[in-house]
């Protein structure tokens, strides 16, 4: 056997350890005896001193992260569980490597704490109605957090509130109680503008008397137009009149 096949088998796993492939979306970052180089290589052909260079990949796409639904109780005491979706990504990739030890459960973790902590200093009718306001804050308190580990959080967005069976059909209760009063508020309105405007035509037909004889011979056509078997005899208003100045 030759002798040089042990030193050429030793050089090919050297070589295997070495070479590294870091692909377009990805970064290497090296740890040279135990210390971090500054500047993260890729993509492309990276060579690594092996077992001098420990190399780390990180990937830099953006990570959809769903965050399981949480038990949490609002600010008006109602329980109700809470799901959201968080995206981020790894903008320096020496910081999630040396400043947390698994970025993507820290950022999970992190997610979850703060979903209950949010959720739990409002009431329901905030959480339900303002759904903006609420991913706002999500992902501005999530992005300070996590930023000193090289993360930037980009949008949160809270997908399903789960309630009770029970506090839905209290609800059902309450926005037909609530329809109901816009209506009787609406047809109250209603009657009072109808008033006025009465008012109003009241006050022209005493200014104008013969307002008051147009107005009775168009309700004369009217009628005559919807009940063509009706005969009517007009009598003068004038001699109506008559009978109650006598009073």
């Amino acid at each position: 056997m030759p002798s040089f096949i042990p030193v050429l088998a030793v050089l090919l796993v050297w070589a295997f350890n070495s070479i590294k492939i870091v692909k377009e979306y990805e970064r290497a970052v090296i740890l040279r005896l135990g210390r971090v180089l500054k500047t993260p290589k890729g993509p492309g052909f990276v060579f690594v001193f092996w077992p001098i260079d420990v190399a780390t990949i990180v990937s830099l796409r953006l990570v959809t992260l769903d965050v399981p639904p949480q038990d949490i109780i609002t600010k008006d005491n109602v329980s109700a569980k809470v799901n959201a979706v968080c995206y981020f990504r790894v903008m320096d990739p020496v910081k999630s490597i040396i400043e947390v030890q698994n970025y993507q459960y820290a950022t999970s973790q992190m997610a979850q704490t703060t979903l209950r902590s949010v959720i739990g200093e409002m009431e329901l009718d905030d959480l339900l109605a303002e759904r903006e306001k609420i991913n706002g804050m999500l992902q501005t308190i999530l992005d300070k957090q996590t930023d000193p580990w090289g993360i930037k959080v980009s949008n949160v967005e809270v997908k399903h509130v789960d309630l009770s069976d029970e506090l839905r059909r209290a609800m059902a209760r309450q926005a037909e109680a609530e329809r109901e009063r816009r209506a009787k508020i609406i047809a109250a309105e209603g009657e009072y503008q109808a008033a006025e405007k009465i008012c109003q035509a009241a006050e022209m037909m005493q200014k104008f008397p013969m307002a008051l004889q147009l107005r009775y011979l168009q309700t004369l056509v009217e009628i005559g137009g919807e009940n063509n078997t009706t005969t009517l005899f007009p009598i003068p208003i004038d001699f109506i009149k008559g009978f109650l100045d006598r009073k």
